[in-house]
């Protein structure tokens, strides 16, 4: 009986096929911080009325210089619009994407709770995966969603 761990077997991908695994995580990662502001942005706007630097700041637990860098590049990419000292808004583009998000995270939550996973590690667990899945297995989330609901 050999000591390695059962995993040691599986191969080595191919350079090209690593390379891009790499890649879309990269691009996961990219997106990952500007989907959580446009989702943060936009509950602060539909429960308060609005949303300001200061508290986007302090509810993503970064300082106010930190969240005013990642909202100066959402203004240059088109999410948001804001002066200083003013609330922020969302753009139809920043609105979009808060709404693809909030609800890959709905699914990922009630595919959690629909295997067994309890409420509280669902909803920790939901907001990194949110990011990370991909649409076809969103897909296969909805439909075991589905059928644990019949």
């Amino acid at each position: 009986m050999s000591s390695k761990p059962e995993n040691s077997e599986r191969s080595l991908p191919t350079v090209d096929q690593q390379a891009e695994s790499f890649e879309r995580v990269r691009q996961a990662h990219q997106m990952e911080a500007t989907e959580d502001y446009v989702e943060l942005i936009d509950d602060l706007i539909n429960s308060q009325g609005e949303a300001r630097l200061v508290e986007v700041a302090e509810r993503l637990g970064i300082s106010q210089p930190s969240a005013s860098k990642t909202l100066t590049r959402l203004q240059r990419d088109g999410y948001i619009t804001s002066e200083p000292y003013r609330s922020i808004f969302l753009t139809e583009k920043g609105k979009a994407l808060a709404d693809q998000s909030r609800a890959r995270h709905d699914i990922v939550f009630r595919f959690l709770l629909a295997i067994g996973v309890s409420e509280e590690t669902a909803k920790h667990d939901s907001e990194g995966v949110e990011h990370h899945v991909s649409d076809e297995t969103l897909a296969v989330f909805e439909r075991i969603i589905a059928e644990s609901n019949n």
